[in-house]
């Protein structure tokens, strides 16, 4: 194999130790994950400390209130698993339901959107059943940064400033936190949220109080979420606030304290791909995951070893194959306890030889090009989004873009572990971000929005449907290299998570990039498809490039027909990455934000 690596230079060192790493999109977050192995704790015991800090130090990105999908592999199982937290649809939420409020789209914000707040629960159960450590080790961290405070980012300052105006006029209970005496906070100040900070130490406080073991506490921490003083006010809000959304109209949830008492976390085997050496673990149709897969399986029929990885040739062959993948994610993708997905023909060798043959190694396709399975799937209609960038974060950091009524394009954060003993796990926490609902002000914290996802038309995949899953962008990914657990990583980036997510692996493993070198060569993405996100709009052939693509290779794709646009020259992606191989523990991190950090010895 020859491997090519144009680009040695690199932001920061790859960490290399023997004892464990943790990298994820904010450095408080990962100085808290380090000091839970420190103190003896598995990968499983910081991954939930580190989860619940990074609700504080990146609100804008997610909360208590949002969803969550975890990967790892436990050296006690001895395999790897997905937990579930994404939460469903509440049972009043119906199609005809919101069609009856004069909408053709679920709002980007407000109540209408709220799927069960899953991260409270995935966390308790993966602490429970993989973790050693007690509650209070891992939840003590972030009531400490809720309530005393911690230097807010950049990003949130900004995301404040945008919706605040919202706030102020409709959304007085969001005010009352993030508009401290009517301001809004400056990036870097101590900026803090007591009332969620309190939720946690009630929670804690009435869990320890049932004495017993680890165990016991843990499940009566899950009671207090699911049936406690937590969905009491879940209820009592979605049923008496009116809340101005997108729609521009005010508009009660349809949640319940019933619905979040029916849904639990759950766990189930991951998706696979075979890639050489390589087998790549990702969450099921229920997610995005699988099109990573996809990708891979497309790609396999092309020879990328020897590739320069900043040439038209590589960044092409990519985007003409994700075209593919993404569209059969618009077709058939959807929760596979609702609708049935034809995966196994999805990543069958038959199915992506026939698929290969639309690749055009010369002409960028400006057409979605779903594939055809008898009996499944369905179409959707495309929203262009008439030259307006709606469909991708554009800021630098890779923040979402905010408009005035919170209407975000997603993002979310990340983290990846790996301890001493070879335990790891990869999670992409999103949602409850704090420019998508209100505030419910007894908790400190709002819902999540990601029922936006969901189409309101009958007979799609991604259809709405009460209890249903919808189909999200939250995807992080663990891979085998011969036969043993390697390594775990994810990007933060709604649609483009699983685009970045696939460009580190290759650049890995077919241009000899280690994994900081992966991270911080130059990025890209397509928005070619339809953004999962409100307005649900496309782009057809768009390809937006980081200014430090060569001039070469910008001129070579304009000339394939892609529609190029150049974003700043570190705009693209917030990626973290761990690995193992024995002895050593390997992580690196985002530069691009200035905010996301590796540890570790």
């Amino acid at each position: 194999m020859k491997l090519i690596n144009p680009n040695p230079f690199t932001t920061r060192p790859e960490i290399v130790g023997t004892f464990g790493v943790v990298t994820s999109t904010h450095w408080i977050a990962t100085a808290v994950g380090m000091g839970i192995l420190e103190k003896g704790g598995n990968a499983f015991d910081a991954a939930v400390a580190t989860a619940f800090t990074l609700q504080v130090v990146e609100p804008h990105l997610c909360g208590p209130g949002g969803d969550v999908p975890l990967i790892l592999n436990s050296v006690k199982r001895g395999k790897t698993e997905v937990v579930c937290g994404q939460g469903t649809m509440p049972a009043g939420a119906s199609i005809a339901h919101y069609r009856s409020l004069g909408l053709d789209l679920i709002p980007g914000t407000g109540l209408l959107a709220a799927c069960v707040p899953g991260t409270f629960d995935a966390y308790m159960l993966l602490l429970r059943d993989y973790g050693t450590m007690q509650l209070a080790d891992v939840l003590s961290p972030a009531i400490g940064y809720f309530r005393d405070g911690h230097p807010l980012a950049e990003r949130a300052s900004a995301t404040i400033a945008t919706v605040a105006d919202n706030f102020r006029e409709h959304w007085p209970t969001s005010a009352a936190v993030f508009l401290p005496e009517n301001e809004v906070p400056k990036p870097a100040s101590l900026f803090r949220n007591v009332a969620a900070g309190n939720t946690y130490a009630r929670i804690l406080r009435e869990a320890e109080a049932v004495g017993g073991g680890r165990e016991a506490q843990i499940e009566r921490a899950r009671d207090i979420w699911r049936q406690g003083f937590v969905a009491q006010a879940i209820d009592k809000f979605c049923r008496t606030q009116e809340v101005m959304d997108v729609s521009g109209q005010r508009n009660k949830g349809v949640m319940t304290g019933d619905d979040l008492a029916r849904w639990q976390a759950t766990v189930e085997a991951p998706l696979t791909y075979d890639y050489g050496r390589y087998t790549v673990c990702k969450a099921g149709p229920w997610t995005q995951g699988p099109v990573v897969l996809q990708q891979l399986a497309l790609l396999k029929g092309f020879d990328l070893d020897g590739m320069d990885p900043t040439s038209a040739d590589f960044i092409h062959l990519q985007v003409e194959c994700l075209k593919l993948a993404y569209a059969d994610r618009e077709a058939f993708y959807g929760d596979p306890d609702f609708v049935e997905v034809p995966m196994q023909t999805l990543l069958s060798d038959a199915y992506n030889a026939d698929r290969r043959k639309l690749v055009d190694r010369a002409t960028a396709s400006l057409e979605l090009r779903p594939g055809k399975v008898e009996g499944y799937g369905g179409v959707v209609k495309l929203r262009r989004a008439d030259g307006a960038r709606t469909a991708v974060a554009a800021s630098g950091a890779g923040e979402p873009t905010v408009g005035r009524m919170g209407q975000t394009s997603g993002d979310t954060v990340h983290f990846d572990i790996v301890d001493r003993d070879g335990n790891m796990i990869s999670s992409t926490p999103s949602g409850g971000w704090l420019q998508g609902s209100p505030v419910i002000p007894e908790l400190g914290f709002p819902l999540g929005t990601r029922g936006q996802m969901f189409w309101l038309e009958e007979g799609l995949p991604g259809s709405l449907a009460p209890g249903k899953r919808p189909r999200t962008t939250l995807t992080p990914t663990l891979c085998h290299r011969d036969g043993e657990p390697y390594m775990v990583w994810g990007s933060p980036g709604g649609d483009q998570q699983d685009q970045w997510v696939t460009q580190h692996f290759l650049r890995h493993v077919h241009c000899g990039m280690n994994l900081q070198e992966a991270i911080d060569a130059p990025a890209w993405h397509s928005e070619h498809f339809p953004s999962s996100f409100w307005p649900r709009t496309a782009r057809p052939g768009v390809l937006v490039l980081e200014g430090r693509v060569p001039q070469a290779t910008v001129n070579e794709l304009k000339k394939r027909g892609h529609e190029v646009e150049i974003n700043d020259q570190w705009s693209e992606g917030r990626l973290t990455a761990a690995s193992r191989q024995d002895p050593w523990r390997k992580a690196a991190a985002n530069p691009r934000g200035m905010q996301g950090y590796a540890a570790g010895r």
